[in-house]
């Protein structure tokens, strides 16, 4: 029975042995739990041994210097013949003392007559048709007359009058009232570009003539009867006034404008040509201003320098560059005036007029100096 009490919870001191042995714990944790690692790894004061080694040196990192890009620009960007230009100062003004002068204002139409647009249609046409003629070697006779003035004008099977000599290189007509266009060229050219261009003679030709207005009638459309002075290549078509159609210019006396290979309404030039009036045109011949050394391109299309000239009554009052800048939408060029073409005086007259016209230069009112 005590086997059993002591199950039941009377625990004797030991099992099998002596009472007297007692195996209390030591005093301090278990082994297992000593804090050796805590007393052998405490770290010391101050940052880790060797910390102050990864610290970045004042300045810049050593040899930085020595991998600057070099002052010039990489070989791929090297500039080559394809490159633009270098970028130019425009604050700094070129000199364009030498450039053509900038294109007059051009019209639609002339405040006084203007023809059909058939009869224009028509001449365009024709000049398709019939190109100009190449310039030629005139005879030693031919080229003597032009430079005494003995000159002719041909008459045009549009021109309605009359028309006479009266003494060498002096000529007086007188057309009818209602005389549509029509336009006398002269016999022979004043300009022959194969003995008078300055390209070969290396000096300056002048040509020139007046044109004298003794009177006005009335003309188409009451409009008033008037003319025009200037100077064609051939062949022209004589139906038109010179100025409007290719290889010629004129000045014309209804408005006082100017034509250049214009169809249109012409550029402001002058005042109206008066009856009574003595009104001459010449055209000046020399080798042409060498450009300026840089990219402008002036509207020329030769080394030849043409000035045209206007007097009245024995006074230079006008003149323009033919090489002006042009007006890209009207002006139609210089083809036939810029010295590679035979040059012949024109006269356009419209309406009922009488006239005189002088090649002889000593009835000339202007006189070159």
């Amino acid at each position: 029975m005590g086997f059993f009490k002591c199950l039941k919870g009377q625990h004797p001191d030991t099992v099998g042995g002596d009472s007297s042995q007692n195996y209390a714990p030591p005093p301090g944790p278990p082994p297992s739990h000593h804090r050796k690692d805590d007393e052998h790894y405490t770290p010391p004061p101050g940052p880790p041994p060797g910390r102050n080694e990864y610290l970045p040196s004042p300045g810049p990192p050593p040899g930085r210097s020595e991998f600057l890009p070099p002052p010039d620009p990489p070989l791929s960007h090297a500039p080559s013949s394809d490159d633009p230009p270098p970028y130019h100062d425009w604050t700094v003004i070129e000199d364009t003392a030498l450039l053509p002068p900038p294109p007059s204002l051009g019209h639609k139409t002339s405040p006084a007559g203007n023809a059909s647009l058939s009869e224009a249609d028509r001449a365009h046409e024709w000049c398709r048709m019939y190109p100009l003629i190449r310039p030629h070697q005139p005879a030693a006779v031919q080229y003597s007359s032009v430079q005494n003035g003995d000159i002719s004008l041909v008459k045009p099977r549009e021109y309605q009058g009359n028309i006479l000599v009266t003494a060498m290189g002096n000529w007086r007509g007188s057309t009818i009232s209602g005389n549509r266009d029509a336009c006398l060229l002269s016999s022979l050219p004043l300009y022959f570009p194969v003995l008078d261009s300055p390209i070969h003679t290396r000096t300056k030709k002048t040509i020139y003539f007046e044109v004298k207005v003794k009177s006005y009638g009335r003309g188409r459309g009451g409009d008033a009867s008037s003319l025009a002075l200037g100077y064609c290549a051939v062949p022209y078509p004589t139906w038109r006034m010179p100025g409007w159609e290719r290889g010629s210019l004129a000045v014309h006396g209804d408005d006082g404008r100017r034509y250049v290979n214009n169809t249109w309404g012409g550029k402001d030039f002058t005042s109206a040509i008066r009856a009574g009036e003595t009104v001459g045109l010449g055209m000046d011949f020399s080798v042409q201003d060498k450009p300026p050394d840089y990219r402008a391109s002036p509207a020329q299309t030769s080394n030849i320098k043409v000035e045209v000239f206007f007097t009245r009554n024995g006074i230079k009052e006008s003149g323009w560059n033919l090489h002006e800048e042009l007006d890209a939408e009207n002006d139609l060029g210089v083809d036939g005036l810029d010295g590679q073409f035979d040059l012949y005086a024109a006269v356009g007259l419209f309406g009922g007029v009488d006239f005189e016209v002088h090649f002889n230069r000593h009835l000339w009112l202007w006189q070159p100096s």
